[in-house]
């Protein structure tokens, strides 16, 4: 018995047009398998107008949240209204977009009078997105003739209480899925669950971090013992580069995990990382498809790698980093001061990104998303008071506005001379790199650049080392 899961991304589910293609895509693939699961996101841009819409009531705005449901409201029931029947399920979809925009409004007034907004009620509220969308894909299955249902994923995964960036428990979800899908799935329902939640044990509503409806569909897929899973975007499949800052940049036929883990940390936009994991503990192969141009076969992300001509695949960047430094002469063979700056990091709850140090160990360097580097910074120098009031360690400093490049390939770990490509197109097009690192898989060179040269940076990579290499 086939089963495959299929997960509908804000663009792919974003306005009518394309929750009709994608239940097109949907009902073709239901006729291929014999069990689909289907994983949908809220429509693009409904959580960021949710979350805005929280953060500025519990500022004492209570102007932008109405403006947001009056939007919001408008965007849903054109979507529905060109979608559904008027004799069908229309009446009753339009009421379930009222209640849940009313929750959302509630919501608003009450972190108002609190002056603050919890992360427990923030995953509330920017759940309702994908409650409402699942509602209205299954109507439109079922409207076309298909059997389909929507199911809250608080039904389905069970995760801890990491409010915000909740970690699925995966044995109890396991067993929760089994019982609440596979009676529907032996009756040929295709249920639409709710991408990006889930909740605790007690029930009480968390989100797996944004972009976490590829986690959903990747959880889904490993407890159904799933043959494969596809996530449905805009795009042919992961790209050499960002089509925005590369317009010629080409996708992939073929990634290994390790390769889209490496992309997908440093900043690609395709696949969540920690989508990556079910699938890779399990074996399942990924595909990452474009719901608007469904025949192209996309990029098949599995265990193998497959070689490129040039040994680089693909080149991306993350913005929004600065790049702490912790400098002294008397840190010279110290045990301990790595270990102490990073227990400090870790005490801001700060995620470190890149890290280098020179082998005289006169400094470490590390980068940290930039909202991070000031309560960071205060914390190393907490921790290291004795230290620089003896001057074994100078300061403690950060430099802002500094973006990480990273090429990707599995060539690059048995290839001599790809370091040299990477630097020397980097030195033709005139730009600095502020630092250099490589993991232990060997599938990426990182380099730290100036967000200034970032995008100049990734186009004249993409051309010196992927294009004319291939």
């Amino acid at each position: 018995m086939t089963t495959l899961v299929m997960k509908f991304g804000g663009t792919s589910v974003g306005d009518a047009d394309a929750h009709a293609q994608a239940a097109d895509v949907a009902l073709e693939q239901a006729k291929q398998w014999d069990r689909l699961i289907i994983v949908v996101s809220a429509m693009s841009g409904v959580t960021d107008a949710l979350t805005e819409g929280a953060l500025t009531a519990a500022g004492g705005d209570d102007q932008t949240y109405r403006a947001t449901v009056a939007a919001l409201r408008v965007r849903h029931y054109r979507a529905v209204d060109e979608l559904l029947d008027p004799n069908g399920e229309r009446t009753r979809l339009l009421a379930a977009v009222d209640e849940y925009l009313d929750d959302f409004a509630t919501f608003c007034r009450s972190v108002g009078v609190l002056g603050e907004v919890t992360p427990r009620a923030m995953d509330a509220i920017t759940s309702l997105g994908e409650r409402i969308n699942a509602r209205i894909l299954a109507a439109l299955l079922r409207q076309r003739g298909g059997r389909s249902e929507a199911v809250d994923a608080t039904d389905l995964i069970i995760t801890d209480d990491q409010f915000q960036n909740a970690v699925p428990l995966i044995d109890k979800t396991r067993a929760r899925v089994v019982q609440r899908l596979s009676p529907m799935l032996e009756e040929n329902v295709i249920p639409i669950v709710t991408g990006f939640i889930g909740s605790t044990r007690d029930g009480v509503t968390t989100t797996l971090g944004r972009g976490g409806s590829d986690y959903s569909a990747a959880i889904l897929g490993d407890c159904l013992d799933a043959d494969e899973v596809w996530i449905w975007s805009d795009v042919d499949g992961v790209m050499t580069a960002d089509p925005r800052i590369v317009p010629d940049a080409k996708s992939l036929p073929v990634l290994s995990y390790n390769e889209v883990s490496e992309l997908a940390y440093f900043g690609a936009k395709v696949v969540h990382p920690r989508a990556i994991r079910p699938v890779v503990e399990r074996g399942i192969p990924l595909w990452v498809k474009n719901t608007f141009n469904p025949t192209d076969l996309g990029t098949r992300i599995d265990h193998e790698a497959e070689a490129a001509p040039g040994t680089v695949k693909a080149v991306t960047a993350i913005q929004g980093l600065s790049l702490v430094n912790v400098e002294g002469r008397g840190m010279m063979g110290v045990p301990g001061i790595a270990a102490r700056t990073f227990a400090a990091v870790a005490s801001q709850g700060a995620s470190v990104l890149m890290i280098t140090q020179a082998s005289s160990e006169q400094s470490i360097s590390f980068l940290i998303a930039t909202r991070a580097a000031e309560p960071v910074i205060n914390a190393i120098e907490e921790e290291m008071a004795l230290e620089l009031a003896r001057k074994d360690i100078e300061r403690v400093w950060a430099m802002d506005d500094v973006v990480i490049v990273t090429a990707v390939g599995s060539g690059l770990r048995a290839t001599p001379g790809v370091a040299a490509r990477i630097f020397g197109a980097l030195a033709r097009a005139e730009i600095n790199v502020i630092a250099v690192a490589q993991g232990s898989s060997e599938c990426g060179i990182s380099l730290a650049v100036a967000a200034e040269d970032a995008a100049h940076a990734v186009q004249q990579i993409h051309e010196d080392v992927i294009v004319r290499a291939g």
